[in-house]
């Protein structure tokens, strides 16, 4: 079929294409919208913070100032692995007040350059994600002393923040941001087919090709 038969077609029943595009357009409006709820990745937030002993919990061993600092850098990748055990998730139920489920709490850490970094993302709302966030650095600051007891000798380390925790919204993710343009490609397809099978079943004369397709010689053509 020619292009230009083709686009004869539609032109002759574009509505058959603008209504289910209408539609669509109408349903994935919030979807498109930068503020749109449908669009929301959830909310992120990321800190940092490092992790040593007092001097004093030093007195009596051997060693200088460097390596003071050797266990503070020790200290920091031990507990970056830790936040990602599941006592670690059982520390921040159990501070949380109403304690419900953070199964979908995403937590990834790191300690590079002996500083350690939580970056925390979930699927809710800012305000649940800064209760998560305090839980979290309470089990930090409290919760490490029972699992590091013999490394540290029964005293608890200090572990400062070095960042003040800034929720942010998270990017949706790729299928919500494709989602809507996929839905208008349905809708214009279905439209197009709606146009071919209209075409199909419709059996009016309209131009004289129609009658050469059905056998009918044209002797000549009234001009508009």
């Amino acid at each position: 079929m020619e292009l230009k038969l083709l686009l004869k077609l539609v032109r002759r029943r574009w509505w058959l294409v603008a209504v289910p595009l209408a539609l669509v357009a109408a349903f994935v409006a919030p979807d498109l919208l930068p503020d749109g709820t449908a669009t929301t990745g959830g909310h992120t937030v990321t800190f940092r913070y490092t992790a040593g002993q007092e001097r004093g919990a030093f007195d009596g061993l051997e060693g200088d100032l460097q390596d003071v600092w050797e266990a503070s850098f020790k200290l920091v990748e031990a507990i970056a692995a830790w936040t990602r055990t599941g006592t670690f998730r059982a520390e921040i139920a159990g501070t949380l007040d109403s304690p419900d489920d953070i199964g979908g709490l995403a937590i990834v850490s790191d300690s590079a350059r002996a500083i350690g970094q939580i970056t925390l993302g979930w699927p809710g709302t800012a305000d649940e994600l800064n209760d998560i966030t305090r839980a979290v650095i309470a089990a930090l600051q409290a919760g490490h002393a029972d699992y590091f007891a013999p490394q540290l000798g029964g005293q608890p380390a200090q572990i400062i923040l070095l960042d003040d925790p800034h929720i942010v919204a998270a990017p949706p993710p790729l299928t919500n941001r494709f989602a809507p343009f996929l839905r208008l490609g349905v809708a214009l397809f279905l439209g197009l087919a709606l146009v071919f099978f209209a075409d199909y079943m419709d059996s009016s004369v309209r131009e004289r090709e129609d009658l050469r397709r059905l056998g009918v010689p044209v002797v000549g053509d009234i001009p508009r």
